[in-house]
């Protein structure tokens, strides 16, 4: 989940520097005037005290303020950046910036890292989930080819050579799956897009009910995938019905299957992860849609329900 910096109001940039310069400035005139006045009624020393006391107040005052609003939040993204190339994020941040400028900035570098750390994380798992997929049919490859070699009935040399082709085909299921998830994380049209445009081209077996029409910041072929990827995982666990409904944050997509078992609903998300794959389930569509939606600032969710699987989709 993005960590969100507290809004809470603080002077601009402009305001502090320009307060800063002002006091820079006028303070040495006031004192100069101030020296002239009362260099007669406390005496020389005196005056020059006081003034001294009173620039080294101010000084403070205007050392502490710049800590505070400008120099504090930048060690604190200084730190928190070293640590998002350390591969942490357990860098402290303060709750809140010194300036709005600070603010918009602090937030940039929190997104930033979030997203640079999700790509990692993902691109770390995908890699492990290829290479565990591509074995399996790699082995049967080499395995039948070697048997090949050897001299054999026509009969098992037909089963050979299925073989090659059934493990062929897998991988290359697997290898235009991942074309597909890496193809979902280019950045998309914003839209807006209304629900019914994309629910009235629909290309799916399953019948759709739109309750609640709504825009989404979305362009129309980006929602069609989305809801297509959605229709397709509904259909392939039996469902019949989809029902679209659009919320005060985004959209529901609802069906009437089975549901998703309590043990698999924190992993349906994954990459490769499917309760189908004999009957060729590549486990790619939930995550290219969650990747789609990220790559347009938004995130998919499983809600709870009764009966059938909810998704709630969501835009920040």
């Amino acid at each position: 989940m993005k960590r969100r910096i507290r809004q809470k109001w603080r002077p601009p940039l402009s305001l502090v520097i320009g307060g800063t310069l002002s006091a820079v400035l006028v303070l040495p005139v006031i004192a100069i005037g101030y020296f002239k006045v009362a260099g007669f009624i406390l005496g020389w020393g005196e005056t020059t005290l006081l003034i001294g006391t009173l620039a080294v107040v101010v000084t403070l005052l205007l050392a502490f303020l710049l800590w505070r609003l400008v120099l504090r939040p930048v060690y604190a993204l200084t730190a928190h950046a070293k640590a998002v190339k350390d591969g942490r994020d357990d860098a402290p941040l303060p709750e809140h910036f010194g300036t709005p400028e600070l603010t918009a900035l602090g937030q940039a570098v929190l997104d930033m890292g979030s997203t640079l750390q999700d790509r990692e994380a993902g691109l770390r798992a995908y890699t492990n989930h290829v290479t565990h997929e591509l074995k399996s049919p790699l082995t049967s490859l080499i395995g039948a080819t070697e048997l090949l070699e050897e001299e054999m009935a026509q009969e098992d040399r037909a089963k050979l050579t299925e073989t090659i082709r059934t493990s062929a085909l897998k991988m290359q299921v697997l290898l235009d799956a991942l074309r597909r998830l890496a193809s979902a994380r280019d950045p998309m049209g914003r839209g807006p897009t209304r629900l019914s445009q994309a629910i009235d081209v629909l290309d799916t077996s399953l019948s759709v009910e739109l309750r609640q029409d709504r825009e989404v910041p979305l362009d129309r072929h980006a929602l069609q995938a989305i809801l297509t990827h959605l229709a397709q995982n509904a259909a392939a666990h039996g469902a019949r019905t989809l029902t679209v409904a659009g919320t005060a944050s985004g959209f529901t997509v609802q069906d009437d299957g089975p549901g998703i078992a309590m043990g698999n609903r924190a992993r349906i998300f994954e990459p490769f992860f499917t309760t189908r794959r004999t009957q060729g389930g590549t486990g790619m569509g939930l995550a290219i849609v969650q990747t789609m939606l990220r790559a347009a600032q938004g995130d998919i969710a499983l809600a709870p329900q009764q009966q059938g699987a909810c998704f709630e989709i969501t835009f920040g």
